[in-house]
């Protein structure tokens, strides 16, 4: 028996839709359950929390931007990734998180595998990746380049999310902007 175009094309329902988020969701390697509303605000006052909403909203990974969590240990920069991360999951898009060191490692087998561009390419198709933790274990030479090629790949394609506890140096910040140059 076959389904009917029109029924094809209809709704998925609340049930099965909640299912795929939850799905999502344990796929995604969360390392906790978070959420925006239990976020604290008031202890936190340097972030918005209407730009946080605005993160927690499909059209931010519509627009394919990007946002990076800077500051000291303790200040729910992973919490407000994890939140982000989960929305974006309950809206029915795919997420990975990984820290930093895990990101390295699998980019450091896919190579040893001769099928780095393979998963950097495979990578690309999840509208958002998080990197926690940037700066907490420093880069190698090979590391580095490894992230660079993961981030570059993904530059006005899909969705980033980064945390770090170092912040970006004036030099930096303007290394980084000549390096990748808007298109």
């Amino acid at each position: 028996m076959s389904a009917s175009p029109k029924r094809c094309f209809q709704p998925r329902s609340p049930a099965r839709e909640s299912h795929g988020g939850e799905a999502r969701i344990r796929a995604a390697r969360f390392p906790a359950r978070k959420s925006l509303e239990e976020f604290d605000f008031k202890f936190q006052t340097s972030i918005k929390r209407q730009v946080a909403e605005h993160l927690g909203q499909p059209d931010f990974l519509a627009a394919q931007e990007n946002v990076i969590l800077l500051g000291p240990p303790g200040t729910g920069k992973t919490h407000l990734a994890t939140a982000i991360g989960i929305r974006a999951c309950l809206a029915g898009q795919r997420t990975i998180f990984a820290s930093a060191t895990e990101w390295v490692a699998r980019l450091l087998e896919a190579k040893r595998e001769d099928r780095l561009e393979d998963e950097i390419t495979k990578l690309g198709r999840v509208p958002l990746l998080i990197i926690d933790e940037v700066g907490y274990i420093p880069f190698d030479p090979e590391a580095a380049n490894l992230m660079f090629s993961l981030i570059s790949a993904r530059y006005e394609r899909a969705s980033l999310i980064i945390t770090s506890n170092k912040a970006f140096s004036s030099g930096a910040r303007s290394s980084a902007t000549r390096s990748l140059p808007r298109r």
